[in-house]
């Protein structure tokens, strides 16, 4: 394998990023209109106040990651949070507007007016992260806009010397329900493929965060009675194994959403099945539990929440990634196998 030159300024950031076994540790609570959303189911509308979005992210911020590697947040209703983090834990930051246009085609993806990535460095990140929703059998007019969109994104981290994460999600315009059996049976080709394209060297991405690439709970094994087994679990081996072949950069897994056991369940089954992943970036699975501590008993109901059952979802979620879970730095053949160098000196 022929060296791989990484800039120092990523390298650096990617470290940072990782813990000490070079695996990506991370939790992440960037959302945004989600969040309020929860929030205001579980106090009620009418009780509901911006204020309790940032002190919810503010108090996960600070309680979890003690014990993480790295937290992915926002500023708009995060920026508590980025200043309540541990010091020891790297800071990813959302760069992109939360959602997509209904009325324009293609769920086009579009960075936040107001910031730049020079910015986000200036506020802490040692990463920032793109999400952009992707179909590898839209149109072609629909994805030149969408590669071009990554290229441009890739070349910005590059002058600014700092990692960019992109986290593709994969959708169908005709299956629509992405939690259906109908979108089960499509969505394995449509991550592999998503997966394959962007780890080319073209769009400069470091870490791609990807979906597991098969609906978990429609594997023999783990359907739930209400639903019937899609995958067999060689199927769904097979399926984690060729998703992580045809990466040529680092990826993780995001956990979409899904509760704590069940992405437990995936990440060891992804471990037993081959996959050469780095880590996780873990959202709801790891605190979604804590917003219904949060509504009974605010700040201090949250806090106990967070000592204790928080911080054993995340001290799980450690333990599996130390079962398997390959440094980042191993998809390019290990540290001895890389070349950092200085950009303002290669210039």
């Amino acid at each position: 394998m022929s060296k791989k030159r990484i800039s120092r300024g990523k390298f650096d950031k990617l470290q940072k990023l990782s813990n000490q076994n070079g695996v990506i540790a991370a939790l992440a609570i960037d959302q945004r209109g989600s969040m309020e959303k929860m929030l205001k189911t579980a106090v009620g509308e009418e009780h509901y106040h911006i204020d309790m979005a940032y002190e919810f992210k503010e108090l996960v911020s600070q309680e979890l990651t003690k014990y993480v590697s790295a937290i992915l947040l926002d500023e708009e209703l995060g920026f508590k949070g980025i200043a309540s983090k541990s010091p020891n834990a790297g800071l990813i930051m959302s760069y992109e507007k939360t959602g997509y246009d209904v009325n324009t085609p293609g769920r086009l993806p579009e960075i936040l007016a107001e910031e730049s990535i020079q910015r986000l460095m200036a506020k802490g990140a040692d990463a920032a992260k793109v999400l952009v929703y992707y179909n590898p059998q839209d149109p072609q007019d629909i994805l030149d806009k969408k590669h071009a969109f990554l290229e441009r994104l890739g070349d910005e981290a590059r002058a600014v010397d700092i990692p960019i994460f992109v986290e593709p999600i994969v959708y169908d315009n005709i299956i629509t329900n992405d939690k259906s059996a109908e979108f089960a049976r499509i969505k394995p080709q449509k991550v592999i493929q998503t997966i394959q394209e962007f780890t080319k060297d073209k769009y400069h991405i470091d870490i791609l965060k990807v979906e597991i690439p098969v609906l978990f709970n429609y594997v023999e094994g783990y359907t739930p009675a209400d639903k019937q087994v899609i995958y067999s679990q060689q199927q769904a081996t097979d399926y984690f194994k060729q998703a992580s072949d045809v990466a040529t950069r680092p990826f993780i897994y995001l956990s979409a959403g899904v509760p704590t056991e069940l992405f437990h369940q995936e990440l060891r089954f992804a471990i037993q099945a081959g996959a050469k992943f780095s880590g996780i970036l873990g959202g709801r699975a790891t605190w979604f539990e804590g917003v219904a501590a949060y509504a009974r008993d605010r700040r201090e109901g949250l806090l106990q929440w967070l000592d204790t059952t928080g911080r054993k979802n995340v001290e799980d979620l450690n333990e599996i990634l130390s079962c398997g879970v390959l440094p980042w730095y191993d998809i390019y053949g290990g540290l001895d196998n890389i070349d950092v160098f200085d950009i303002n000196l290669a210039k």
